[in-house]
């Protein structure tokens, strides 16, 4: 879920446009839950091939992408590493949420309830380790790089962001500020209306600075970690009783320090505060490299048309449409042989 800055933090409408030839860092695990979530049938049943394998994510992964390609976007994915021993609450929480839904998913169905039932489908999203592996088999068949970071996939963007070597990090959650990153984007080619509640909203692409972020809020880096960490993170789930976005911004605004405000306040997690804020503060390096490569039709279409009962003609067609953009934009033309 990431740390709730909803409340407090606003991006700025930005189109797709304005990141012809960027490199983008995106959070892969971010992305395919979300695919894995959303693609759905009206019982909430995920897509699947013949041999009865989900195929939401590639779905997703594949359209999407081309979608950023044609755009003259340069995705570079970011895959999770093992988790850090702090996240496991978080972790054994999520696995428990999954459980309820799926019986409650089981539950809507039985009544003829479709809408209760995907809703609790897209609750119930797992994704497994050879969803994890396939989606990369597609990145490398599509020429498109992704790296494997140490443990979160965010502070890794952050890293390649914070050193020039990606524009913006892409994810659904915040938690990419904490780790540093100098841009944001959300919603990353994504426009129209999504239902929320009983309304429908407009969603576009949004661009988020750092440094107008810490200014705007009138605090330093440090102290958004702060911030972050009495919401409530990926570590110290829930984060402190009683303490939202604007009460833990006035208090960061008046104690400053971590070792000030965790005088003011009961800290009942069992992860230490100073190592979760070490953690934002200072994400691991490592040594990678990126490569942009030719992406292989064949491949791909034996991948999603052979292996995974995708249609011949969408997939076709989505192809042809970016050897015709590629006519039209030079910088295009490493995606194609």
């Amino acid at each position: 879920m990431g740390i709730q800055l909803t409340d407090i933090v606003e991006g700025e409408e930005i189109s797709l446009d304005a990141l012809l030839d960027k490199k983008i860092a995106v959070d892969a695990y971010n992305w395919l839950y979300q695919f894995l979530s959303i693609i759905r049938q009206a019982d909430g049943e995920p897509l699947k091939d013949f041999k009865g394998n989900i195929t939401s994510h590639l779905s997703g992964l594949f359209y999407r992408t081309l979608k950023m390609i044609e755009c003259g976007i340069n995705p570079i994915y970011v895959f999770d590493g093992k988790p850090t021993e702090m996240k496991k609450e978080t972790n054994e929480k999520r696995r428990d949420a999954r459980e309820e839904a799926k019986e409650e998913w089981k539950k809507a169905l039985e009544r003829g309830d479709y809408e209760a039932a995907k809703k609790h489908a897209q609750r119930s999203t797992s994704l497994t380790q050879d969803m994890v592996e396939n989606s990369k088999e597609l990145l490398d068949a599509m020429g498109v790089p992704w790296l494997q970071a140490p443990n979160e996939g965010e502070a890794l963007c952050s890293v390649m962001c914070a050193n020039g070597e990606a524009y913006s990090a892409a994810s659904q959650d915040y938690d990419a500020l904490l780790f540093g990153t100098a841009r944001l984007i959300r919603n990353l080619s994504v426009s129209g209306k999504r239902k929320r509640g009983n309304d429908y909203i407009t969603i576009n692409p949004e661009i988020m600075h750092l440094q107008k972020v810490l200014e705007k809020l009138g605090i330093s880096r440090d102290q958004l970690i702060i911030l972050g960490m009495l919401i409530g993170t990926d570590y110290n789930p829930g984060g402190v009783l009683g303490y939202g976005p604007k009460k833990s911004l006035e208090l960061v605004k008046e104690e400053k320090t971590l070792d000030n405000v965790l005088q003011k306040v009961q800290w009942n997690s069992d992860a230490d505060p100073q190592e979760i804020f070490d953690f934002f503060r200072h994400p691991k390096e490592v040594q990678y490299e990126v490569n942009f490569r030719p992406l292989d039709e064949a491949k791909v279409m034996k991948i999603l048309v052979d292996e995974h009962d995708f249609s011949h003609e969408r997939v076709k067609n989505a192809l042809n449409k970016v050897k015709s953009v590629e006519k039209k934009q030079s910088s295009l033309s490493r995606w194609t042989k």
